[in-house]
């Protein structure tokens, strides 16, 4: 990406969706593509870590209140760490960047740039953990990973490095483990619908498509505008498979020797791509106020006669809202007239905009203009910041309404293999169909529209669509409802 580029958006997030998708993300100053010769990595700029950063406050804080600790592990996986889990060597090996060399000389044993951590996390856990009393474990750590999957680069969807976090805990009982799984994937729920205002599907991955060596993957998905699915946030029950490769072990109070239930579950930067393709338009980003660098801008608009008045009533609102812990930018560059401004703000993603002239000084109010659709509220400039909090309200509720919109709109249902084609193929979304449970119906989908099926329900909420009913795909006995959708 060339930081020497016009201002403002050219291509059409309807039309031409992945070009629109990187010229957002470049000219809202989020993220370069990285030095040439390294396809699949990227540059994410101060702009865009500060979203990442919210992100990271708002789920450590989640975290820490039910007694996960953070810690970090090495980067280098010894390879044969990794091998004593052979269903993590299997998942990952086309994946894995591999260390041969220190320096000039070649090393002993090859080590992985970690792809994800269950096989250095879980030995040091089996050292820390000798009895019932020391479980459960939490432990979370903010790392990034690399897997040398990406062939062509979508920032903060698909690079061969991205950042994440991973938790790993260990529990004394299937049932304690598993209600660390649900709390992990409702905080991951939570993430997406009270702050970036993204409604999400609840459910797991086919058996086939679960996490290697997992006992049960449960995901969340985001449905994006082009129809495509986006895995939001994964969380897996381990069961005891990991614990028994790495002797996670601990004496119960009759001082038997159990293996633990384990449980690991992660979240990456793709939630900021789900957040640019959410709600950005063709003037730019947009951004919810829980998560904007800046909630609010202000522009002054003034006359050589009226530039010191309308100044000073711009800097006393500023100062009001900083204090009340709003973060406001006071745009008052002399060299930049208001039209310039509002262009480039609106491109940054900022949810409201103050416009102050010398008419709302004289009237005592403020011109606030809402970044998702323009519309423009007169407020009294007494008690301004209680006035604010409420207009970020309504900018949420109408970037969440959207997305609801646009997610039921598009869950549609197929009883036969050509009405998911058919389906996917004239609308996207997701297609909810009678599956019998066997792969090779998901190939026969995923080898002629590039859909494949991206969870299933948890809880067999959707009995009543499969009982007694056919696959769609084979016509075998149906036994579980599938989700089918194209995904990024």
């Amino acid at each position: 990406m060339s930081d020497e580029q016009e201002l403002g958006i050219t291509e059409s997030k309807q039309y031409n969706t992945g070009e629109w998708y990187a010229e957002v993300v470049q000219k809202a100053g989020l993220a370069n593509y990285g030095p040439e010769g390294m396809s699949g990595f990227i540059v994410t700029r101060p702009r865009g870590y500060a979203l990442w950063e919210s992100i990271q406050n708002y789920l450590d804080a989640e975290f820490k209140k039910t007694g996960v600790q953070n810690a970090y592990f090495p980067l280098f996986i010894p390879e044969s760490y990794l091998e004593r889990e052979k269903d993590i060597v299997e998942g990952f090996d086309p994946e894995v960047a591999w260390v041969t060399h220190g320096g000039h000389e070649e090393l002993e044993e090859r080590l992985a740039v970690r792809p994800t951590s269950e096989s250095i996390i879980a030995p040091y856990m089996a050292r820390w953990v000798r009895s019932h009393r020391d479980l459960p474990l939490r432990v979370n750590q903010w790392a990034s990973v690399v897997r040398w999957e990406a062939t062509e680069t979508k920032p903060f969807f698909r690079t061969k490095e991205f950042l994440w976090q991973e938790g790993h805990t260990a529990h004394e009982t299937r049932d304690g483990a598993w209600d660390e799984t649900m709390t992990r994937l409702s905080q991951y729920q939570s993430l997406y619908e009270d702050v970036l205002a993204i409604p999400v599907l609840r459910g797991a991955k086919p058996e086939h498509d679960k996490f290697p060596g997992a006992d049960t993957t449960t995901t969340v998905e985001a449905l994006m505008p082009d129809g495509k699915s986006v895995q939001a946030g994964t969380s897996h029950y381990l069961g005891t498979s990991f614990a028994e490769a790495f002797d996670l072990t601990y004496t119960t109070e009759d001082e038997d020797e159990e293996p633990a239930h384990t449980t690991s579950w992660g979240l990456s930067w793709r939630s900021l791509g789900a957040l640019i393709m959410t709600h950005s338009d063709d003037q730019g980003l947009v951004l919810p106020p829980t998560i904007a660098p800046e909630q609010v801008v202000i522009v002054p608009i003034w006359q050589a006669d009226t530039q010191e008045k309308v100044l000073d009533y711009a800097e006393d609102i500023a100062d009001e809202l900083e204090a009340a812990g709003v973060r406001v930018e006071l745009d008052a560059r002399d060299e930049r007239n208001p039209g310039f401004k509002f262009n480039e703000w609106e491109l940054k993603g900022v949810p409201v905009r103050f416009e102050i002239g010398p008419n709302e000084v004289d009237d005592d109010v403020v011109t606030a203009v809402h970044r998702p659709d323009g519309e423009s509220v007169e407020l009294d400039r007494e008690n301004i910041a209680e006035a604010v909090e409420e207009q970020f309200d309504e900018v949420y509720a109408k970037l969440y309404a959207a997305a609801e919109e646009n997610l039921e709109a598009n869950v549609r249902e197929a009883s036969a293999r050509n009405e998911i084609l058919g389906t996917i193929g004239q609308h996207g979304g997701y297609v909810k169909a009678p599956w019998c449970g066997d792969e090779d119906c998901e190939d026969e989908i995923k080898d002629q529209i590039a859909a494949e099926i991206v969870m299933v329900p948890l809880n067999d909420e959707d009995a009543e669509i499969h009982d007694g009913e056919d696959c769609a795909v084979c016509g075998d006995d149906a036994e579980e409802t599938a989700y089918f959708a194209k995904s990024y």
